[in-house]
């Protein structure tokens, strides 16, 4: 409640709403479409025809475009963004990246996070290091994608979102 009949939408959680096992079920999902595939690919410099070449792709034991890896990261990674690391001063860290299932364009991506650890930073008083573990689905349940993300928060977010007007 920021005013009289007038809230604020809260982007990112601080150190102390991330409990060590917490699961967050991020919203909404994303429908990954050709436009989206062709442009990260193009844009990443990344020129594999299994992503950008339909005929290519046709004649491989898919037999169709495959979307590329960087794209299916960045959107289940961009996902848990607002909820978890919405204020995040710093990601420190991506690790254990492991892609399970194909993705295709079409598909619907959602993503879960499980909070795994966290601790207050020597180096910085006011914020922690939270630790967490993304899985990327897909509209039948399977993992597309998983993933360890370590990343810095405020202690106290409500300083934060009082300077910033967030």
């Amino acid at each position: 409640m920021v005013g009289e009949g007038r809230i604020r939408e809260i982007v990112g959680l601080g150190y102390h709403d991330f409990p060590e096992g917490l699961v967050i079920e991020h919203r909404p999902g994303r429908t990954v479409t050709e436009a989206d595939n062709t442009l990260i690919t193009a844009l990443s410099g990344n020129t594999a025809p299994i992503h950008l070449d339909a005929h290519y792709a046709a004649r491989t034991a898919r037999g169709r475009i495959l979307v590329c890896s960087g794209v299916t990261l960045a959107f289940i990674g961009g996902m848990t963004v607002r909820a978890t690391s919405g204020l995040t001063l710093a990601n420190l860290g991506l690790d254990d990246v492991r892609f399970e299932n194909p993705v295709f364009v079409g598909d619907t991506l959602y993503a879960e996070t499980e909070i795994t650890g966290r601790r207050l930073s020597a180096s910085r008083p006011g914020d922690g290091i939270v630790t967490c573990r993304t899985s990327g689905l897909n509209q039948d349940g399977e993992q597309v994608v998983t993933f360890t993300r370590t990343f810095l928060v405020p202690l106290d977010p409500d300083a934060v979102r009082d300077a910033t007007n967030y």
